[in-house]
């Protein structure tokens, strides 16, 4: 394998692993399939796009600041109230709240989808190890990889990282063992909110557009990869999303060129396969909350 196709695929499959901890993690604090996910991440774009004429630090955290403002505003106004409400319920609101900003979106801002110029030094290549590699995928890989790797030391070495795992795992029990719900569903929301804006900023760096439907897509590869890969455990949510994004470059390098178009179409049958062997995920953990 060559050095610019490792970096593609490692680095298409950390983005899609930002995007299933995304899903599973208020999925395991709430019970919530946030399909407004997606608009979390169109409103991160959307911000790139308002700011593209600044300097490409100011559209960054510009793009961070609308999409933590976008989460903890959904959480407030539409799933504050239904924290003990049953699944279904928090799925047709998050369906409700996805429609609604879509909709909101498409009527004023963005009727239509807008071009984003890349900056100059994204369309470079680089010379790493005598390959020419894109500087794009290898920012990508970085900047993906350094979202992963905080979210890592979020979980893994701090107490607020320590609530958000046992919430994840049995949103009852640690409730019972003192996980305060008015901290920790506001900082998860939050953090979906930036892991969110660095998905958009990458989405946003490879199509050089945005439409107010572009959360689509991502927000659909985050409830596969979550559900492969175990959507109740967030190290199996990631390691799904992983696996997806590496699976989807390259089968873009392996297929003949006549058949790139049903690229989708093998990816999803390999899905299927793995749910048929696996249904519970590759990494299953405690049981989701039901009512």
């Amino acid at each position: 394998m060559s050095v610019d196709f490792l970096v593609a695929m490692v680095g298409m499959g950390a983005l899609y692993a930002l995007l299933t901890i995304g899903v599973a993690l208020l999925f395991g604090i709430l019970g919530l399939m946030n399909f407004a996910y997606g608009e979390v991440i169109m409103a991160a774009a959307f911000a790139m796009y308002v700011f593209r004429d600044q300097p490409w630090p100011v559209a960054v955290g510009m793009a961070v600041v609308f999409a933590v403002a976008l989460s903890l505003l959904s959480e407030r106004l539409a799933f504050f109230r239904l924290r003990d409400a049953d699944p279904v319920t928090l799925m047709i609101a998050s369906f409700a709240v996805s429609l609604a900003v879509q909709s909101l979106a498409r009527m004023t801002v963005l009727p239509r989808a807008q071009g984003v110029s890349p900056t100059g030094f994204l369309t470079r290549n680089i010379d790493v190890l005598g390959a020419s590699v894109s500087v794009r995928d290898l920012l990508m890989l970085v900047l993906c990889g350094a979202a992963l790797a905080g979210v890592a030391l979020l979980l893994g070495r701090t107490g607020l990282g320590v609530q958000l795992r046992a919430a994840a795992e049995d949103f009852q029990m640690a409730k019972c063992l003192g996980v305060r719900a008015d901290v920790v569903i506001p900082c998860a929301f939050a953090v979906v909110g930036l892991l969110a804006a660095v998905s958009a900023i990458v989405l946003v760096w490879r199509q050089g557009a945005v439409s107010a439907e572009m959360g689509l897509q991502p927000m659909l590869v985050g409830v596969v990869g979550a559900v492969v890969g175990g959507m109740s455990n967030l190290r199996g949510a990631a390691l799904g999303g992983f696996l997806l994004g590496a699976a989807t470059t390259l089968l873009e390098t392996v297929l003949p060129t006549g058949l790139i178009a049903f690229r989708d179409a093998f990816l999803f049958t390999a899905v299927i396969l793995v749910l048929v062997v696996r249904p519970q995920g590759l990494l299953s953990g405690a049981k989701v909350r039901v009512s």
